[in-house]
């Protein structure tokens, strides 16, 4: 108990807890996309991938909207005042919330075959009749999960990170036990329980830090309550814009599903992989500095605002920037190491690698997107973000049918992607328009979020930035030479056999390990800031409350 309990009050540290979790988190998942690639292969997953669209929308729209832009901020400012009258909004809270979760549940289970038609329109019967079933159990998920990420925000503002940082790590241990353990007798129903038991997981974990945090659980259902009437009013933003995210997914899905089989998976394996990365920077940053920020601006301290702003800012573009040279750059051995085993074959590691490529590109853009969203929300603005993600969605389905058009007939765009993913003798790379348009709106979104923070919040000072900016180009830079140096050395010179997955690997392993020494090396010599931050960062020290 005492364990769990464990509270830090740096931020940095706080992050690096974060991140040390969503690492452990992302090899977990890892593990798990390697076992659901190597045992379905990737016609079974597109079943998996496409019943897990539409909770997921449940729970971004009802749930995590509400806790980035209305709850956190609101608990904070009630905390200042009162302990009680904090908890008392939120047991109010909770109670409706989990009401309404399981009404709107159990609707869409009763709707569940009508929902499958609509996001795979390109499934066969038999894959819809598949994907209606794991859908109907995944949909227990939101309730639990629902209820779980609302502790989760609550013990964050009490500096509870450690407990939070476990929570996902479960989460995707149930996963795992349920490809191992539940598939064998249950099928892929089976990955549907799995899901539902790292929910459980998730939520299992944090009960007693939430409880010794000071929680009373009370039968109270005001809905009239002024914070609760707050949070309906702040959140109904952010949720449609996070909706809006979530349904440009599920339109994915939908096209992809009227390409060849294996299509979804592809997208969503590349996808995974880089999401993993971002999360493990940029999300973990964005929930560690977002309870602060929101502080500093309750209290109108806006150079702090700005400070704290323009650290992680910087953080993200440091961190991600070596990240997306990695993936880009030894993105095949990467998809060959991670998932080429039993029924993931040749070709489907080669469209994966190239998406792989595509979505690295963006990974930056994808990082500041959570920094950006946040700023806005500690600011109380959730308006701006939600309008903006309604115009990159529509942009973003625009350019997946105009890249699937180009690249269903030879012409000199479709040529040029061939020759640069070295995809030259597949003839169907539709998928890969579909990864395109991802990361072309991702930087995008993050490009216009950055306008209007500058513009509206006045936080973002290009001259404060330009000097860590410019020493990160030079490190990333010299990251690139010797990567390049590396992996293509080892085979010149017949170092490594590329036919076993151990030569793959020690490629991968050489060229990743002294990439990232050059980049820290040079970082060093150029007297970045943000290696300093982060190193003075492993310093701070945990307080328990």
């Amino acid at each position: 108990m005492k364990f769990l309990n464990i509270q830090t009050k740096s931020v940095s540290f706080a992050s690096l807890i974060l991140a040390g979790s969503y690492l452990f988190s992302a090899v977990l998942g890892l593990l798990r996309d390697r076992l659901l690639a190597g045992r379905l292969g990737t016609a079974k997953l597109d079943v998996y991938y496409s019943a897990f669209t539409i909770p997921d929308f449940v729970a971004l729209l009802l749930i995590f909207g509400a806790i980035s832009a209305a709850i956190v901020p609101i608990f904070s400012t009630y905390l200042v005042e009162s302990k009680e009258e904090a908890f008392e909004y939120l047991v109010n809270l909770l109670n409706i919330f989990l009401s309404f979760l399981i009404v709107v549940c159990i609707i869409f289970i009763i709707f569940a075959p009508f929902l499958v038609s609509l996001i795979a329109p390109g499934f066969s019967l038999e894959k819809k009749e598949a994907t209606t079933a794991l859908m109907r159990i995944m949909f227990l998920s939101p309730i639990i999960l629902g209820v779980s990420t609302i502790i989760t925000g609550i013990l964050q503002v009490f500096h509870r990170f450690l407990v939070t940082a476990l929570a996902p790590i479960m989460y995707n241990l149930g996963i795992i036990i349920g490809i191992l353990f539940f598939v064998p007798f249950f099928g892929l129903n089976g990955l549907a329980l799995g899901v539902v038991f790292g929910g459980f997981l998730h939520l299992l974990i944090q009960i007693p830090a939430f409880f010794h945090s000071g929680f009373t659980y009370k039968l109270n259902f005001n809905f009239r309550h002024f914070g609760v009437i707050k949070t309906l009013k702040l959140m109904v933003p952010r949720s449609l814009g996070l909706g809006a995210g979530q349904f440009n997914i599920i339109v994915i899905t939908a096209i992809a599903s009227t390409l060849m089989a294996g299509s979804i998976s592809i997208f969503n394996l590349a996808n995974n992989l880089s999401a993993m990365m971002v999360n493990a920077i940029a999300a973990s940053l964005s929930s560690a500095i977002f309870v602060p920020m929101s502080r500093a601006f309750a209290v109108k301290d806006i150079k702090d605002f700005e400070y704290k702003f323009q650290i992680a800012f910087l953080q993200i573009i440091f961190l991600t920037i070596p990240i997306s040279i990695l993936l880009f750059f030894l993105r095949a051995q990467i998809i060959r190491v991670l998932l080429g085993t039993g029924k993931f074959g040749w070709q489907d590691t080669r469209l994966t690698a190239a998406c792989l490529g595509i979505f690295a590109i963006g990974l930056f853009g994808q990082g500041l997107i959570f920094l950006l969203s946040k700023t806005f929300y500690a600011a109380h603005n959730t308006k701006i973000p939600a309008w903006i993600s309604f115009g990159t969605v529509v942009f973003n389905i625009a350019s997946s049918l105009l890249f699937i058009w180009i690249l269903n007939f030879s012409n000199s765009f479709s040529d040029f992607l061939h020759w640069i993913l070295k995809l030259q003798d597949i003839e169907n790379i539709r998928v890969v328009g579909l990864a395109l348009a991802f990361t072309i709106t991702a930087i995008c979104e993050a490009l216009i979020l950055l306008f209007f923070v500058h513009r509206k919040l006045k936080v973002f000072k290009i001259s404060k930035v330009a000097s860590s900016l410019y020493k990160i180009i030079i490190s990333g830079s010299v990251m690139i030479l010797v990567i390049l140096l590396i992996r293509d050395g080892l085979v010149i010179y017949n170092v490594v056999n590329l036919q076993t997955t151990f030569g793959v690997f020690v490629q991968l392993f050489l060229a990743s390990v002294f990439g990232l020494i050059a980049y820290i090396g040079v970082s060093f010599l150029v007297k970045s800031s943000e290696i300093k931050i982060i190193r003075e960062s492993f310093f701070k020290k945990f307080v328990k409350i």
